[in-house]
This record gives C-alpha cells, structure tokens and sequence, in this order.
C-alpha cells in the first residue's frame, strides 16, 4: 500500500472566487496583418507550384517516343511522310487473324510479319496504320480471303514487299 502523507488536509476545496469583469481587449491592425498574411500565403503557394512545375519538366523523359503509350503516335512521328525521299504510300495488307486487326486504332505503329511454315520474317517494320476499314457484308468469305483488312502508311519498296508476302505467306501484326 502507498503511505499518505499526513500534511495534507482531508478537507474539501475552497469555494470558487468570482472572476472579475475586464473589458475585452483589441488589437489594432488586425484587419490589415490577416490580409499580409493571406498575400504571402498566396506567392508562397505560387512560388511552390513554379518549383515543383519545373522540377516535374527536368526530371521528366528526354526522349518523346518514352513518354507515348505504347502504339500511339507522337507528333513527330504522325505524319504520314517523314523527311526522307524514299515516297510513302498507303498499301492494303489482309492480316490472317481479323481479331488482332480489331485491337489497331489509326495512328498506330506495327510490324508486319510474313510466316510460312516454322519461318517467319519481318516484312514491315514501323509502319503506321492509315485506315481499319470495316469487315465486308459477304458472310461467305473465301479461304484465300480469311482474315481482316488493314491499311498502311509505309515507303514504296516496303509496299513491294507487303505485297510479294501477302500473295504467297500468312501475314500477322505486332504493336510497336
């Protein structure tokens, strides 16, 4: 058991003191600091957006083809027409799987790849989708005809190849 001291009355508290009447008490300016205060409050926050803006720009990706989702065009790299002399044309490829052609969107970038029994090849490698056109009305396609359109952006002697492929392989697309 603790040991009570036996200084300490056992009597009850004092009865309560009333508490004088003051008048309430004012500070000059009060108005004027609030509005110092809201001031700085507001170029601090601007100043802190500012810094935290240009620490998002600098360590931000360097290269604009990192910062794209995948199969998307930049804008450099959606004109149908780069800088070089080789001319671009839209050449119609049939990819043999018309649910891999239903995923393409125009704008994006495929490889083409041509298979032919255990080998296959890239025959296309890059090339922007200009058009998915709609699947035909004819119900009866034939087996040469199985599979799905698709339309590409890609230079002249790529559409050679696309079509010498298209004509005695299976052709296929990945997203770039």
């Amino acid at each position: 058991m603790a040991h009570v001291p036996s200084d300490i009355p056992s009597s009850s508290p004092p009865a309560p003191c009333p508490v004088p009447h003051f008048a309430p008490v004012r500070v000059r300016g009060g108005r004027h600091r609030l509005r110092r205060l809201l001031r700085h409050r507001r170029r601090a926050m601007a100043a802190g957006l500012a810094v935290t803006a240009a620490a998002l720009v600098a360590a931000g990706p360097r290269d604009a083809e990192r910062a794209r989702p995948p199969g998307h065009p930049t804008a450099a790299s959606s004109s149908p027409r780069p800088e070089r002399a080789t001319p671009w044309v839209t050449a119609p490829v049939r990819i043999a799987d018309a649910e891999t052609v239903r995923l393409l969107h125009r704008g994006d970038r495929v490889d083409v790849v041509a298979a032919d029994g255990s080998a296959s090849r890239v025959v296309a490698a890059g090339a922007r989708v200009a058009e998915v056109p709609e699947p035909g009305d004819g119900a009866a396609e034939s087996a040469a005809e199985a599979g799905a359109l698709v339309v590409l952006s890609v230079p002249r002697p790529t559409a050679a190849r696309l079509a010498g492929a298209g004509a005695s392989m299976r052709l296929a697309v990945t997203l770039c």
